[in-house]
């Protein structure tokens, strides 16, 4: 069985807690966005460094490896959106197909220290630009390409929920693998 694409529409983490990782945007502070980003990109290294950690719980779910390699990815992409609605008055992002790039960057193969060093990497320098954004800036808007409107301080929320939550399901996927759950 392959893994089916994500088409979810993510946004509504903005408005109510994820009922799975527990992640409550609605009222993220702002000023603890970068803080929040580098102490959630420090929980990976951990996490890639099992043995395990190639090994998918089911066959419809991602290995722990294939789930860093996205959030790597993702912090990637989210500080070029970034950049982009701190130098142009609204924005729209390019689509990124992220099941795609899963496929085409074949995920499952990379190297788990790599992935690790290269998702902190990636996810320091998305915080330090959170960091740098100054008051009048943190109502600048950008768009996606399915329409979702975001500001800078919306986007910084929205985000920190994607890496956070892939570590609650790389835990429930370890347990899993482990035999303690079913």
């Amino acid at each position: 069985m392959s893994i089916e694409p994500d088409d979810k529409d993510w946004t509504w983490v903005l408005d109510r807690p994820c009922p799975e990782c527990g992640y409550d945007a609605s009222d993220h502070p702002r000023d603890r966005l970068g803080h929040d980003l580098r102490r959630t990109a420090l929980r990976w290294r951990p996490l890639l460094d099992r043995p395990l950690a190639d090994q998918r719980p089911r066959p419809d779910r991602w290995s722990a490896l294939e789930y860093g390699a996205h959030v790597r990815d993702v912090f990637a992409i989210c500080l070029g959106r970034l950049q982009l609605m701190l130098a142009e008055d609204d924005p729209t992002f390019a689509n990124w197909d992220q099941d795609a790039t899963a496929t085409e960057e074949d995920y499952a193969a990379q190297d788990p220290f790599a992935v690790a060093r290269e998702l902190e990497a990636a996810a320091m320098a998305f915080a330090d630009a959170y960091d740098a954004v100054a008051d009048p800036q943190w109502s600048r808007t950008g768009t996606r390409s399915d329409g979702a409107r975001f500001t800078i301080e919306s986007f910084g929320r929205y985000v920190l929920h994607d890496p956070m939550h892939h570590v609650w399901d790389v835990e429930q996927g370890y347990a899993t693998l482990e035999g303690r759950e079913g």
